[in-house]
């Protein structure tokens, strides 16, 4: 008998999982691909973003590379990242990655929290350029500014969070910044640069408790 959707969710250590991970580490790749081997719906805070910017004129469609979050005020970030949080309280089969998702899923129980990064910077850089068409220059001022002006941003707006959830909770000691991609605040942290795309999400499906059988193959040649 096949089992329903929700039995499959009960038998995973998990019942969400959240992907997080700065420019050119792969967490988009694994996001998409996770959430296709299991069937469960996948939700891009980057894509969401780069959406509405479009949409409401902050940013041009046809720039290849991604804007930073500079361009939106604090109270839609506040909005779209709390309605994370609120997705992973109240829903389950849900795979969300974003550069915060993993963050605003402190204390969420069920939540499988996965850090995707690559241990040497110009493997990152390489990848955005061949990402997006564009010159070595313009992936690292893309990468390296974003980063900054983002985490600085980020860490004004949650930063009493970040007190509440983190140093008080001695996840992080309180004499280090605020930087969202500390490995202890993850369960799993994969590092891209010695592991492919399908060992990267062998780690994940693992660490998630899937047992099933993935034709990694077929999965990734539909990309």
């Amino acid at each position: 008998m096949k089992r329903s959707k929700l039995q499959e969710i009960k038998e995973y250590k998990y019942k969400n999982v959240t992907i997080s991970g700065i420019p050119g580490a792969g967490s988009s790749t694994l996001g998409k691909a996770l959430a296709k081997a299991i069937g469960w719906k996948y939700f891009s805070g980057g894509d969401f973003m780069r959406a509405y910017a479009i949409k409401k004129g902050f940013f041009n469609k046809r720039n290849k590379v991604h804007h930073d979050a500079t361009i939106y005020d604090e109270d839609f970030d506040r909005k779209v990242d709390f309605g994370m949080r609120e997705t992973l309280s109240t829903k389950s089969g849900q795979v969300l990655e974003s550069w915060l998702s993993s963050f605003m899923a402190q204390g969420i129980k069920g939540t499988l929290k996965i850090l995707v990064y690559c241990s040497v910077d110009s493997v990152r850089v390489d990848r955005i350029v061949n990402r997006d068409n564009i010159t070595v220059g313009e992936a690292k001022k893309h990468i390296f500014e974003r980063e900054k002006k983002n985490t600085e941003k980020w860490g004004r707006v949650y930063k009493h969070q970040w007190q509440e959830w983190v140093v008080e909770k001695g996840r992080v000691d309180k004499t280090k910044p605020i930087w969202f991609w500390y490995p202890e605040l993850y369960d799993v942290a994969i590092d891209t640069y010695g592991n492919s795309k399908e060992e990267t999400l062998r780690i994940a499906l693992t660490a998630l408790g899937v047992k099933k059988p993935i034709d990694y193959q077929k999965l990734f040649a539909s990309e």
